[in-house]
């Protein structure tokens, strides 16, 4: 089975606390973009999980979000026998960029297995085992556009984005997320963004004024060379929104008009090497043959 893993981006991105057992509470938006890696996976003999990779790098063995996730799976379902598999990602999303490529990979690994091991389980169930692994792997299998709280694994979905051409740029650097996180914990005045006010405006369709509200904590505390410069040139070509995703390092200008993102684009491309332009999308998984 091939499916597609759709990467996402955070429109806006809010730390509320933290829990007591360390980890972030969250209010984040997220949306999903027709960028994503290829995922296959198919049934073999015996009962090994096996992992390749197009890219070299990516590692393929227990320590890959879709092994995890595939174990999980598995211990879930009480299956032990006959459930050998492999699977395979054709990479394209970037990584280190925060828009959860490994996260999307795992959702569409738990989409595929529900689906050649005959589980029938409700996308809520492949949830709850999803968030066993990470945060942001509930909101891949849901996809579109949603509202994530917590850690991330309460999601909830809002109407879809449509008719906006969303240009990526990963500039060179990556970002730890564990160093992100801690660079955000050692702020003494972070200012939040109007999550209600974004939240009520998408709630009633108002995309034009929601987006002018897109925002991200993480910008206040960690620097990305380059990133200064991504979101001036999105915004002097008429990007609705200009904004970081996740924990970095990667930039989105969201534009109303394609021609415009293409501008942008062309300009940006003299200093960047890795440049998307890619849609909303309104599904975190599609399966793309059986």
């Amino acid at each position: 089975m091939k499916l597609k893993a759709n990467a996402k981006i955070n429109l806006l991105l809010d730390i509320t606390g933290v829990k007591e057992n360390g980890y972030h509470s969250l209010f984040t938006i997220m949306q999903s973009v027709s960028l994503g890696d290829e995922v296959t996976v198919e049934r073999t003999q015996g009962e090994e999980i096996t992992v390749s990779c197009n890219v070299s790098g990516v590692p393929t063995d227990k320590s890959n979000i879709v092994y995890k996730c595939a174990e999980k799976f598995f211990q879930y379902s009480h299956i032990e026998k006959d459930k050998g598999i492999h699977i395979h990602i054709d990479k394209k999303t970037p990584f280190g960029a925060g828009m959860g490529g490994g996260s999307a990979d795992g959702a569409a690994v738990l989409v595929a297995l529900n689906k050649l091991f005959g589980t029938a389980y409700h996308e809520k169930i492949l949830c709850r085992i999803g968030a066993m692994v990470g945060a942001d792997i509930p909101f891949c299998i849901v996809g579109g556009t949603a509202l994530c709280l917590d850690t991330g694994a309460i999601v909830a979905p809002l109407e879809d984005m449509e008719g906006y051409t969303i240009l990526i740029v990963k500039p060179q650097s990556s970002v730890s997320t564990k160093e992100a996180y801690a660079a955000v914990d050692a702020l003494t005045d972070m200012k939040h963004p109007k999550n209600q006010q974004m939240l009520q405006l998408l709630s009633d369709g108002r995309w034009s004024s929601a987006l002018k509200l897109c925002s991200n904590v993480f910008e206040q505390a960690i620097e990305i060379p380059g990133r200064v410069d991504i979101k001036d040139i999105c915004n002097k070509n008429g990007a609705a929104a200009a904004c970081m995703t996740g924990s970095g390092s990667a930039v989105f200008g969201i534009f109303e008009n394609a021609e415009d993102a293409q501008k942008a684009a062309d300009i940006l491309k003299d200093k960047f090497k890795e440049i998307y332009i890619c849609a909303p999308s309104k599904q975190g998984v599609e399966i793309l043959s059986e």
